[in-house]
């Protein structure tokens, strides 16, 4: 385990292999790099787990989920995932041959966008899972005559009606419809069946929950200080500090 924070007092990991006691896992922290790291042997596919982070100038502690966590517990819990390696044994080979040897400056594009959340629900309202939603809307869009996929924001995000743009785990693909070999088989169906995946991604900003990238460790990290220049009102979301 590694994470950044660098104006902790103490971060240790919790989750349910240790009860959620944070005296039980403290990390160390690197220097002065403000990384904490931790190697916890015997841990499982599907532990939950994540950081308890103590503010090193108000004492605050918080529980906060790994912003580098590849598989999230449905909403809305938010705990990360331990996921295992990736041992997929994709099969899409002959599309990416034909995607390296293509001259897109002049191949003809035609692109259709969707939201896998509202383009189509179980009998009951439920979520399609990503290896459904792949062979559905493959079938559709190839009687379409479309090329490629755009998929509205996957990564995890805890608001429904956000459509995905308020992003709290952007390395995560969600896990309403499924698991990441899941949503690695969407991907290898489509390009199966010569269509190409474009995926939206949301670097402007991310949203307050307490679980996700606002104030990691007590601090504006992620975000501007001065919230003149780091909240965006209108949608009650954060701004990104790339500077």
């Amino acid at each position: 385990f590694a994470v950044w924070a660098p104006n902790a007092e103490r971060v240790s990991v919790v989750g349910n292999f240790n009860r959620w006691d944070g005296r039980i896992h403290p990390m160390r922290v690197r220097g002065g790099s403000g990384i904490w790291e931790l190697f916890i042997p015997n841990l499982c596919p599907g532990d939950l787990y994540k950081f308890e982070i103590r503010n090193r100038h108000s004492s605050a502690i918080l529980l906060k989920s790994d912003p580098y966590g590849q598989h999230f517990e449905l909403r809305p819990s938010t705990a990360t995932i331990v996921t295992k390696p990736n041992t997929y044994a994709w099969r899409d080979e002959e599309w990416l041959d034909k995607r390296k040897s293509a001259d897109w400056l002049h191949t003809p594009m035609s692109i259709y966008e969707v939201h896998l959340g509202s383009w189509r629900r179980g009998g009951e309202g439920e979520f399609i899972g990503y290896r459904e939603l792949a062979h559905q809307l493959v079938e559709y869009v190839k009687d379409l005559g479309f090329s490629h996929i755009e998929l509205l924001p996957i990564t995890e995000h805890p608001y429904d009606a956000s459509w995905g743009y308020q992003t709290t785990g952007y390395y995560a693909p969600t896990s309403r419809f499924g698991t990441p070999d899941d949503f690695r088989y969407f991907i290898d169906y489509c390009h199966q069946h010569d269509v190409g995946v474009i995926l939206d991604w949301v670097p402007a900003h991310f949203p307050k929950d307490a679980s996700g990238l606002a104030r990691f460790d007590g601090e504006a990290l992620y975000e501007h200080t001065d919230p003149r220049k780091g909240e965006h009102l209108d949608w009650g979301t954060l701004i990104f500090n790339f500077g």
